[in-house]
């Protein structure tokens, strides 16, 4: 590898980690709306009193990349929420999205700027709301699909977990062969299924999609040219080829007014399942933070927590999701958050 002049410290070839943090969270805000109506996306809470979930993902990404080649996508009406957790990292390495156009648009901004910056550029791409009981056990499993991404340069890699039980708003992977060991072939890719096919996925040998995904940044560009090559196209002339710090903003809003709503999961990963290779995970206790069921059973988990009223939230974090439960719950809401 060799170190492009223009990016001090960033290694041309190198793994870039790239966190998701644009989201509006709305099927969570049942937990995190304040008592004034507040709602705050979740990435920006805790889930207990500690770090948020933004600042866990961006430690975890430290498990492939350094500082320097961690990015982080966010919207800009987060700003009041954002800019203290990414203070730490340099400022052309965020990512901020004008509007919300689905995270497929939100994970193309950042790789044609990546792609601008390091166009041999290995990136593994994680979302900022997912629990993890063991992280060392995880953070190996991150490291072998980066490495895998940087030896192959042609796949796309993911993570799966075995599935606890049917669960129809997770996505879900149907692999060759399931191993802990090895990537297989991706027959099939289903997000959110219906509970009659969930059961037949589970039955396959599929696994709960993490949606991690590790590609060099052309082959995960390659996966839009299918079916949106016409959005790449827009979103390319707006943000320039040559010099990733000559943005302009006002092209970009405007390109963002034009795109349509597209989900990275359902629209592209879904439609591509030939271009894709699936890692199963050791257990690790993973949990995505997706819905209120599935935060109040991962708080269960904690019960001592449940009761602790001595500490406030770390600055990092607008919200305990915690104090949230133990909030609703103790107005007899309970039964609205799940």
């Amino acid at each position: 590898m060799t170190r492009n002049p223009e990016i001090p410290e960033a290694w041309v070839g190198g793994t870039w980690a790239l966190v998701l943090a644009g989201g509006e969270g709305s099927r969570l805000q049942a937990l995190t709306t304040t008592p004034n109506g507040v709602i705050v996306p979740k990435q920006f809470c805790s889930l207990r009193r500690g770090p948020s979930l933004l600042t866990q993902s961006l430690i975890r990404a430290g498990a492939v990349a350094p500082i320097i080649q961690t990015c982080a996508v966010v919207a800009a009406q987060h700003r009041w929420w954002w800019e203290l957790p990414l203070g730490s990292l340099p400022k052309e390495n965020i990512y901020v999205q004008p509007e919300n156009r689905g995270t497929a648009h939100g994970v193309l901004h950042a790789l044609l700027r990546l792609e601008a910056r390091d166009p041999r550029a290995t990136v593994l791409m994680l979302p900022a709301d997912h629990y993890i009981r063991h992280e060392g056990l995880f953070a190996r499993s991150l490291r072998h699909i980066a490495e895998l991404a940087a030896r192959m340069d042609d796949a796309v890699y993911l993570l799966g977990a075995d599935p606890e039980r049917p669960d129809t708003e997770l996505g879900y992977i149907v692999p060759a062969v399931r191993s802990h060991y090895k990537p297989a072939r991706v027959l099939s890719f289903v997000e959110r299924p219906d509970s009659v096919r969930v059961h037949g996925l589970l039955r396959a040998g599929a696994l709960w999609n993490m949606f991690i995904v590790a590609g060099s940044v052309h082959a995960l560009l390659d996966l839009y040219d299918h079916s949106h090559g016409s959005s790449v196209a827009l979103m390319r002339t707006a943000l320039g080829a040559k010099n990733h710090r000559a943005l302009d903003h006002a092209a970009l809003a405007a390109v963002y007014q034009q795109l349509p709503s597209v989900d990275f999961s359902r629209d592209i990963l879904e439609s591509r399942p030939r271009q894709l290779q699936v890692l199963g995970v050791p257990p690790c206790g993973w949990n995505d933070l997706g819905t209120p069921k599935r935060v109040v059973d991962t708080l269960h988990q904690f019960p001592a927590e449940l009761t602790r009223v001595d500490a406030a939230p770390l600055p990092s974090a607008a919200l305990s999701l915690a104090d949230q439960y133990r909030r609703l719950s103790r107005d007899n809401n309970s039964t609205e958050v799940l």
